[in-house]
């Protein structure tokens, strides 16, 4: 998965940003099967409080295991 930085706010300009993650209730599951799940983050500004960025984390976990990459793969 690529990085993504965050460098300013689209709401209000701001550049300080926290990260916070829903699980449980907001987990993510995949179309496929419900026993392949994960948490998902969210970027939020500091000073509006806006989430800037919604994402997870590990999105092969949302793959059966024949399905995902290995290491070494692209």
């Amino acid at each position: 998965m690529k990085r993504v930085k965050m460098t300013k706010c689209r709401f209000c300009g701001g550049t300080e940003f926290i990260t916070g993650y829903q699980n449980f209730y907001g987990a993510v599951y995949s179309a496929d099967s419900l026993l392949h799940s994960t948490s998902l983050y969210h970027t939020i500004c500091r000073d509006c409080g806006s989430v800037v960025r919604t994402y997870v984390k590990d999105p092969e976990k949302l793959l059966k295991k024949s399905k995902r990459r290995t290491e070494g793969e692209s």
